[in-house]
């Protein structure tokens, strides 16, 4: 586990699990998606997002727990479930809207009661840091799930939305030189 990527994962018999050691933010969210994206392909229809150990997640965080939660939900009745929040986790995530899209704790989650042998079971994931221009697309998408995700976070995070994507807009645009000028 390095500082940029608390991270830890773990495939169960039912579902799969992510936790995060520290705080959740745009610079460990793309290694959360990458596992998740990948369970999600494989057919997993629960993702557990353990934030017992969590201080506190940024808006890219947030947004990437949207986005995996609306992929899921997409096929034939999957969910996001977040275990162990804390309060202010909790409030966080209730704040942007996102308890109507993922599961918050839930009182009869397959995986009660198991904690601490799931939580021994964890490691690092196999993944690499993305490069400035992928993170920014990365924050992008996490900025845009929650916009969509209901009006007020749709104006809370309009400049973002703008200015990410200018960002993203000037890196793609071809050089106006030629080869050998």
């Amino acid at each position: 586990m390095t500082a940029e990527c608390p991270i830890l994962t773990g495939i169960f018999d039912g579902f799969s699990w992510i936790r995060c050691e520290g705080k959740g933010s745009f610079l460990n969210s793309p290694a959360m998606k990458e596992f998740g994206d990948g369970r999600i392909a494989a057919g997993e229809r629960c993702l557990v997002v353990d934030l017992g150990a969590c201080t506190g997640m940024d808006s890219t965080f947030m947004g990437t727990l949207a986005g995996m939660a609306a992929r899921l939900s997409a096929r034939d009745n999957g969910v996001l479930q977040i275990a162990d929040p804390g309060s202010r986790n909790r409030r966080s995530l209730e704040d942007l809207g996102l308890d109507f899209i993922l599961e918050i704790d839930p009182p009869a989650a397959i995986w009660r009661g198991s904690l601490g042998p799931i939580r021994d079971g964890l490691r690092s994931p196999d993944s690499e840091s993305p490069g400035a221009f992928d993170r920014t697309k990365h924050v992008l998408e996490a900025h845009q799930t929650l916009s969509d995700a209901n009006e007020k976070n749709a104006k809370t995070f309009s400049t973002v939305v703008t200015m990410l994507k200018a960002e993203i807009a000037d890196t793609e645009k071809p050089s106006d030189k030629q080869c050998g000028e």
